[in-house]
């Protein structure tokens, strides 16, 4: 399997953290030399391994945060 090369470009916000160190953040980052996209996902301790994420360009990071901004967060039974 070929080696998959990233580059976080920018820092956004780390959104949580687990008990290993673990951390849900969210990043501008580049993949193999390609423009750089939104991506959120875990990361380990100095970013030597990732967990599975989503990555959105800008059109999808737009349409995520008029979602995000329309629901009501009362309405939901989440913790």
């Amino acid at each position: 399997m070929a080696d998959i090369k990233f580059e976080i470009i920018k820092p956004l916000g780390v959104l949580s953290e687990g008990s290993k160190g673990w951390q849900k953040e969210i990043n501008l980052l580049s993949w193999n030399d390609r423009p750089p996209k939104i991506d959120i996902r875990e990361w380990g301790p100095e970013h030597a391994r990732m967990g599975k994420g989503v990555t959105l360009n800008r059109d999808e990071l737009i349409a995520l945060k008029k979602l995000l901004d329309d629901i009501d967060l009362d309405d939901l039974k989440v913790e």
